[in-house]
């Protein structure tokens, strides 16, 4: 009982404490356009590009007016 209870926890402060800009972001990673030790992304949901440098998509979406749910 108390294993569930500690998961329903953590599950609620994820939700409370989560990133929220991006949410709604897919990236798709691009095969073209970036340097030499980076990756190109491109957002298939608001059309945002980043590039990264660790080869991982970007955790928060670059646009000024970030998708909102809704």
């Amino acid at each position: 009982m108390l294993i569930i209870a500690g998961l329903l926890a953590a599950f609620v402060l994820l939700l409370i404490f989560g990133k929220r800009r991006g949410r709604l972001c897919r990236w798709r990673r691009q095969g073209a356009g970036a340097a030499p030790g980076e990756s190109l992304y491109r957002c298939m949901y608001c059309g945002a590009e980043a590039f990264t440098s660790d080869g991982n998509p970007p955790l928060i979406c670059p646009r000024e007016d970030p998708p909102q749910k809704g």
